[in-house]
């Protein structure tokens, strides 16, 4: 895939998996690691992958040491949605410094593999290659991409919902309402990983969580007419 030109406050799909389409997430202390990374490292600051943990109550991101927290964030970007599957993940992300995006993802999957390969006593690289992205321009992926990213874990129930569409969109719509390793939670107003996204824009577009969750369901509804 053609290298791209990241530009300050353009919107980029980026996705990666595992080499050889292994497993990147084997339990959910690796998903819990990775969701903690997105935070911890989408700083211009030094991150030191220990300064930030998940408040078990609330479910924010908060300092570890109270008495010693860092200089605030300077975000590097804007995370707007997120995805994990067992494999791979999906971002959807705008850039708000210069090499915003590089620097991010060099921290992310740089901090991630060596956790990784450290906990399951693993050599190698861990990811197939360089992060690919893709820059939103049309209409139409502003549209459907959201609830495209969202609706990946149906994959997990429903192998063939992409191709033969969702054949029982209620059943698909209570998987997602309770699949934890995603934005999907927090857009449609259930406190999951609050502090990880930026949802204001996509909020403000789709005029709130109630709306967002009856569009996701009629997205769905439509997908299961589709064969």
């Amino acid at each position: 895939m053609k290298k791209p030109i990241f530009a300050k406050d353009q919107i980029y799909h980026i996705y990666n998996r595992g080499v050889e389409k292994r497993n990147i997430f084997l339990d959910s202390q690796d998903y819990f690691r990775f969701i903690h990374n997105l935070f911890e490292f989408n700083d211009e600051n030094h991150s030191f992958n220990f300064n930030h943990y998940f408040n078990s109550q609330t479910m924010e991101v908060e300092p570890q040491y109270l008495k010693k927290q860092k200089k605030p964030r300077e975000l590097l970007v804007e995370i707007l949605i997120f995805t994990l599957m067992p494999n791979h993940f999906h971002l959807l992300v705008r850039q708000k410094r210069e090499n915003g995006i590089v620097k991010f993802m060099q921290k992310l999957g740089t901090g991630y593999a060596m956790y990784f390969n450290q906990k399951h006593n693993r050599v190698g690289g861990l990811f197939q290659g360089r992060f690919k992205a893709v820059i939103i321009k049309e209409d139409a992926h502003f549209a459907h991409l959201p609830y495209y990213i969202h609706a990946n874990p149906l994959k997990l129930i429903m192998p063939d919902w992409k191709t033969e569409g969702v054949k029982d969109y209620k059943k698909a719509i209570k998987f997602l309402e309770n699949y934890r390793w995603s934005s999907f939670l927090d857009y449609t107003g259930k406190k999951n990983f609050p502090s990880v996204t930026q949802r204001e824009f996509f909020l403000d577009i789709f005029e709130g969580c109630e709306n967002y969750k009856e569009q996701t369901k009629k997205w769905l509804k439509e997908m299961s007419l589709k064969k």
